[in-house]
């Protein structure tokens, strides 16, 4: 597997010639839009790695943490759709093997019947609360050379870009 940063360079070349043979291409901003992909997706990948051992995906572990970290340690399947941008089917199943290993319950919510509740179990917190400092060494080290004000910068920029995300979505037609 090649180097991210190999992949990147790669990027910017071939970036710079679709620039030359289309003048008007807003070439830093493809090449901005292509790293945040690549980065992305290499995080996506660390996190895969760090969670493997611990026999939970990516969306496994965003429902957990989502319910963990939950005033009263539940929501309803559609909230956590909306959380987790993963679809009905795919929350059932996750639902469905965060219940098998006994993290969560699924129940009908005590001020309506007809609403389902997820809820993280005594089991779950303490898996979240022993599992997740493992993780904490390599989150780290992913932000080495970071200072304080560069990490601010940088969540200030992203949460500036996804701002301009959805006003896409505003503009676009259903």
């Amino acid at each position: 597997m090649a180097l991210l940063c190999n992949c990147i360079a790669m990027m910017d070349e071939g970036i710079d010639r679709l620039g030359d043979a289309i003048p008007d291409m807003p070439a830093d901003k493809a090449k901005l839009s292509r790293l945040m992909l690549m980065v992305g997706g290499r995080l996506q990948e660390e996190l895969e790695l760090t969670l493997k051992p611990h026999k939970l995906n990516h969306s496994e572990f965003l429902t957990l943490m989502i319910l963990y970290s939950s005033p009263d340690g539940s929501s309803t399947p559609g909230e956590l759709c909306d959380y987790t941008s993963q679809g009905a089917t795919n929350m059932t199943r996750i639902g469905n093997a965060l219940v098998q290993r006994g993290l969560v319950v699924r129940a009908a919510s005590e001020e309506d019947r007809r609403r389902v509740l997820i809820r993280i179990t005594p089991a779950g917190k303490r898996f979240v609360q022993k599992m997740l400092p493992t993780l904490f060494p390599r989150v780290s080290a992913m932000f080495d050379g970071f200072s304080d004000v560069d990490r601010r910068h940088l969540g200030r920029l992203l949460r500036k870009l996804a701002a301009n995300l959805d006003q896409l979505d505003e503009l676009s037609p259903p």
